[in-house]
C-alpha cells in the first residue's frame, strides 16, 4: 500500500505505551472535537520508526485496545489515543528493517483505509490532495451498491464535505479523511442530480433512476 508522506517537522512527536517509545513516522488520529463519551482519542492509520523491540512491543499493545499517549504533535498538548475498532475490521501491520542503521519502521493499516475492503465506512490516505475525490471515488464504487461514473468524482467528494460524509482527520506526515456515508440520502441525491442535468452520462443516468427508486425521500 503507498501512502504519501509529507515533509515532516525537525522534531517529531512520539508515541509511548507501557515503558516503550518510538518515533511517529506519519499518523492520522480523531480530532479532539470528534470525542464523544471516551477519554481517548482513535487512532486510524500508524506508521512508526524505533528499535525493533520498541516498534513491536507497541504494537502488540496498542491490537490489545491499550492507550497510549502521543507527545510533541503541534497542539503540544499530549494525546491519549488507541486504535479504533468500531469499524475498521481487521489491521494488517507491514514492516522493514531499515538499511544502514539498527532502525525499525512499522506501518499498521486498518482493512477500511483498503479500497478493496468491506461495508461502507472507509478511511481515504490520498498521496496527493489532488487526488482525493479520485481515491474517493474509487472506494464508493467498489463498496456501494449503486450505479457511478468517474466524472462525478469531484461532484462526489464537493458533496460529501458539505454533508459531513466525509471528516478530515488530525494527521502527521500525512493526510486523511474518515468517510462514512448515509447511503439512503446519497441514493437520494444522486436521483436527483441525474434528473436535473447536474450529472450525465446516458447509459448510467437510466441505470440510476432504476436503481435508487426506491430509495427516494420526501425532502
Amino acid at each position: 500500500m503507498a501512502v504519501a508522506v509529507r515533509l515532516l517537522p525537525e522534531t517529531r512527536p512520539v508515541l509511548q505505551l507501557d515503558g516503550f517509545s518510538a518515533t511517529v513516522d506519519a499518523l492520522a488520529l480523531e480530532r479532539r472535537d470528534q470525542v464523544v463519551g471516551r477519554s481517548y482519542r482513535r487512532i486510524w492509520f500508524l506508521s512508526l520508526l524505533g528499535h525493533q523491540q520498541s516498534v513491536k512491543a507497541i504494537w502488540a499493545r496498542l491490537l490489545k485496545h491499550e492507550v497510549a499517549t502521543l507527545n510533541g504533535d503541534a497542539s503540544g498538548v499530549p494525546s491519549w489515543c488507541a486504535l479504533a475498532t468500531e469499524e475498521t475490521g481487521s489491521w494488517h501491520l507491514l514492516t522493514a528493517s531499515l538499511p544502514g542503521s539498527a532502525g525499525y519502521h512499522g506501518m499498521l493499516v486498518p482493512t477500511i483505509a483498503r479500497a478493496t475492503g468491506d461495508g461502507a465506512s472507509f478511511v481515504l490516505l490520498p498521496r496527493a490532495q489532488d487526488d482525493v475525490a479520485a481515491l474517493h471515488y474509487t472506494f464508493l464504487n467498489r463498496r456501494l451498491d449503486l450505479p457511478l461514473h468517474p466524472s462525478w468524482a469531484d461532484w462526489l467528494w464537493t458533496r460529501a464535505l458539505r454533508h459531513g460524509d466525509a471528516e478530515e482527520l488530525d494527521a502527521v506526515g500525512i493526510s486523511a479523511y474518515h468517510c462514512h456515508p448515509d447511503i439512503e440520502v446519497l441514493a437520494h441525491d444522486l436521483c436527483a442530480a441525474v434528473k436535473a442535468g447536474v450529472l450525465g452520462v446516458a447509459d448510467t443516468e437510466e441505470r440510476v433512476l432504476d436503481r435508487v427508486a426506491p430509495h427516494r425521500m420526501v425532502v
